[in-house]
């Protein structure tokens, strides 16, 4: 396990937000002051992958050990990162057909709850399970608290940025066993999937096949990373030697960083940052 911390020391008397991402290989999370300003992340990697009930089991020690934790929050925020998703467009939705959405993609167990989100400005809804257990314990913890899938942030950031593009974008959320691809065309979604993968040449592989069933040619599209990925990434590196433009994306917003903590590329912490 790996764990990486930045935090500044500007804690008082205050109102706080804390955002929390949960994958089942890691965690992250972020707080955030009543002047809209991030004053601690910290990313949890587990280097596996783990059960949800392990996944609680982590973030119940979390809050029981790290000191970050341990304020009244005024609100709290979930993002479920799981490949337990799909997109539907909003002409077609129907919330009485949750589980027809998914069934087709995913194993959709009898007593599994299903959510769905809404991303009205692109007429698009995401459909997805998010972890009972997990919820459960966010309820009992802070009596209230909000929840969103992190494709739905993803896509609707994507989607705003890429509005007035007339071109096609492949977009590479990258963790540290998955990934996220999302395929933009002159600002429409063309795809969006998410991917496990241990090496270079399977992230490699899932985008070159995507892109060969979008039609779409590696001399011409932009492959642009989001998330946990930098430079000296083996990714990154087998990237550009198949794919002609490759760069690194940066969130849509004006985030505001407490001056104690360390410089923080834009193209990292991606969905976590980008819904504020």
């Amino acid at each position: 396990m790996t764990q990486t911390k930045h935090k500044s020391n500007t804690f008082g008397d205050t109102k706080y937000t804390l955002s929390i991402q949960v994958s089942l290989n890691g965690l992250s999370f972020c707080t955030v002051n009543s002047d809209n300003e991030i004053i601690t992340i910290e990313q949890d990697d587990f280097g596996i992958h783990l059960s949800p009930e392990q996944v609680l089991e982590k973030i119940k020690y979390n809050f029981d050990h790290n000191t970050d934790l341990r304020h009244n929050f005024d609100v709290v925020e979930v993002i479920y990162q799981n490949d337990l998703y799909t997109c539907v467009p909003k002409a077609l939705f129907n919330s009485e057909s949750l589980k027809d959405y998914l069934k087709h993609s995913i194993k959709v167990l009898e007593n599994d709850f299903i959510a769905y989100d809404e991303l009205d400005q692109h007429e698009i809804v995401t459909v997805y399970i998010p972890y009972t257990n997990i919820n459960n314990f966010f309820f009992e913890t802070f009596g209230s608290f909000t929840y969103k899938h992190a494709s739905t942030i993803l896509i609707d950031s994507v989607l705003s940025k890429e509005k007035n593009s007339e071109t096609t974008r492949v977009f590479a959320h990258m963790n540290s066993k998955t990934f996220d691809l999302v395929v933009t065309n002159k600002g429409k979604l063309l795809l969006s999937n998410s991917y496990i993968y241990e090496t270079s040449e399977d992230f490699l592989y899932y985008v070159m096949f995507a892109a060969e069933q979008l039609r779409l040619n590696p001399e011409e599209f932009k492959l642009v990373f989001l998330g946990n990925i930098s430079k000296n990434s083996s990714c990154y590196t087998i990237a550009h030697k198949y794919i002609r433009h490759v760069d690194f994306g940066n969130r849509n917003n004006n985030t505001k960083f407490s001056e104690a903590l360390p410089p923080i590329d834009d193209h990292q912490h991606f969905v976590l940052l980008n819904h504020f």
